[in-house]
């Protein structure tokens, strides 16, 4: 893994990478220190939109990763498609409502009760309260002229009983009741690449692809957004992908992220 040596910062996707449904995947935790200790940053990309920031940091503390300001959410991307001040129907966990409202745009929290007034936008994420009064309410909002705008595509996420519906399920029923086609903010899309390369980006030194490096377990979504921010992609099959699971051979691939000593091994030799 020389290719990797230029890395300075590891872009690591949560679910099905460090851990499933909030339980640490064996060895994860060591893996990321591991990392840091080498001297290279840690940022968590992951599309989960229903969590606030503040939620996902202590989740991850809980685990033994601290991470105040390194983590990046589907949230946080879609936000960047709205102006301030307009107001956005959140069908959607209060992590979307957080980024909305940090955007300076007005949430309206989707109840399933009728809404007063137009919005301009609809933002669709995961929620688990999600049902057909709802999807009545986003589905009128999006043919009344109002923008849809799904926070991630995923119609599953990894779970260690198995693949769970994902906010992309959710936000293929607004999509299909009000036959409008949705931009999508999260993996692999631009607006979370635009995202992560204004976080890496510095006034003195413009976003280097070839110092990143994307971790997932996704080649559809983690894959795909690597080759969106034209940086290289390591595949672990501890989430979605199965061990033994025949995938692209042009993908490097690890079991896990403890798999990925000799990574860590490299990455430790830059200055």
């Amino acid at each position: 893994m020389s290719k990797f040596s230029r890395v300075r910062t590891v872009l690591c996707d949560l679910d099905g990478v460090v851990w499933l449904a909030h339980q640490p995947i064996a060895g994860s935790v060591d893996a990321v220190v591991r990392m840091r200790a080498s001297g290279h940053r840690v940022l968590f990309v992951t599309n989960n939109s229903a969590s606030t920031i503040a939620d996902q940091e202590q989740a991850l503390q809980q685990i033994g990763i601290p991470a105040s300001g390194d983590v990046v959410s589907s949230s946080m991307a879609a936000a960047r498609l709205l102006q301030r001040g307009e107001r956005v129907l959140v069908t959607g966990g209060p992590g979307i409502v957080e980024a909305v409202e940090r955007q300076g745009a007005i949430a309206v929290r989707n109840t399933g009760a009728e809404i007063s007034g137009p919005v301009d936008a609809v933002v669709v994420g995961l929620h688990r309260d999600f049902d057909y009064p709802r999807l009545a309410v986003a589905a009128t909002a999006v043919r009344a002229g109002a923008r849809l705008i799904g926070t991630n595509g995923d119609a599953t996420y990894p779970t260690a009983d198995g693949p769970a519906p994902g906010g992309g399920a959710i936000l293929a029923a607004v999509e299909a009741a009000s036959g409008v086609t949705p931009q999508i903010a999260g993996k692999p899309h631009k607006s979370m690449a635009m995202l992560i390369s204004e976080i890496l980006s510095a006034a003195d030194q413009p976003f280097d692809p070839n110092s990143v490096l994307m971790v997932g377990d996704r080649p559809e979504t983690d894959g795909l957004f690597a080759a969106e921010l034209q940086c290289e992609f390591v595949l672990v099959r501890s989430g979605v992908v199965a061990p033994g699971e025949v995938v692209d051979s042009e993908v490097a691939v690890a079991d896990d992220l403890p798999d990925l000593a000799a990574l860590a091994s490299a990455l430790a030799e830059v200055d």
